[in-house]
């Protein structure tokens, strides 16, 4: 029999000194590693509203110096950057679209055990994350195929991410099967009980998925420098490469476009290209953050 004095309910007990000690460098560490992240994104916004004297003579550090709104007009009024803008907005949107049908569709196929040679199907799939063909003929396959100068060149070979699918196949396995057999006892279809059961409880995954493909097509440039020859074509990154790799004529365009000369932006039209081509995957991630943890944690649970 216990004589103790019970403990209030609500009530947690207390943390010892070495629990507390933990979540106190937990906390530093966490800290130190966002200041390092962070550090290089606000010089670099810090950069794209500098003058070009400023950051050649190594003056911008987290604030601007010379405060400087010319290159954020040079750069707006390209028409090569909108154009490239623009294609990448559609690769993005259709490329996303895609890989997410073709995943979502082969992981809840393989997710069924019954289905057969499963396991040779898993096999193939993760044989491809550690094998492949290689460059050349990657080449080759997408101009015998006549896709290059399309976007299908850029879509088409990462339309499908293994760990991805990997990731949902875990998720829907750990769905309870007793919705599956009661869906099927009321008359639905495999189609029905992917469609009304299995898509609306897997919201956390779908949406982090979304957000692993749609930063992967548009960070996304090596694709259109192989397959693609026609500058009109050229996604944002692949325009944001060539500026990187010393490419002149656009900043010359650029300045052209507001009346400057191109010395006097050359030194940060790099960092404010940048800044505005990280926008809108900024602008998205708020929206599936909340998803993004439980999505990764409920796909990861199962091998």
């Amino acid at each position: 029999m216990l004589t103790g004095k019970p403990r209030p309910r609500g009530r947690l007990p207390q943390e010892s000194r070495g629990y507390r000690t933990y979540l106190t460098v937990n906390a530093i560490a966490l800290v130190i590693i966002c200041a390092v992240t962070l550090y290089p994104f606000v010089t670099l916004i810090a950069q794209s509203f500098s003058s070009s004297g400023a950051i050649k003579a190594g003056l911008v550090n987290l604030l601007p110096v010379g405060f400087n709104l010319d290159t954020y007009h040079a750069v707006t009024n390209d028409v090569h950057f909108w154009r490239s803008y623009g294609n990448t907005v559609l690769y993005t949107v259709v490329g996303t679209l895609v890989a997410m049908v073709l995943t979502t569709l082969l992981a809840y196929v393989m997710s069924r055990e019954h289905l057969r040679g499963r396991n040779v199907i898993i096999g193939i799939a993760v044989f491809t994350m550690f094998f492949n063909g290689g460059i050349i003929p990657n080449y080759v396959l997408i101009s015998s195929l006549e896709l290059k100068n399309t976007m299908w060149a850029v879509i088409l070979p990462g339309a499908m991410s293994v760990f991805n699918l990997l990731v949902m196949k875990s998720f829907f396995e750990s769905l309870p099967r007793e919705l599956e057999e009661a869906a099927r006892i009321d008359g639905l279809g495999w189609w029905g009980i992917f469609t009304r059961i299995a898509l609306p409880l897997s919201k956390p995954v779908l949406a982090t998925m979304t957000l692993f493909y749609s930063v992967q097509f548009w960070n996304d440039w090596f694709s259109a420098f192989l397959y693609l020859d026609q500058t009109d074509l050229y996604p944002l990154s692949l325009h944001l490469r060539n500026l990187i790799a010393g490419a002149t004529t656009t900043t010359a365009e650029s300045a052209a476009a507001v009346g400057t000369t191109s010395a006097a932006i050359k030194d940060n039209v790099r960092a404010v290209t940048m800044v505005l081509a990280i926008i809108p995957i900024l602008a998205i991630y708020p929206f599936v953050q909340r998803h993004f943890v439980s999505g990764v944690m409920l796909g990861a649970v199962k091998g």
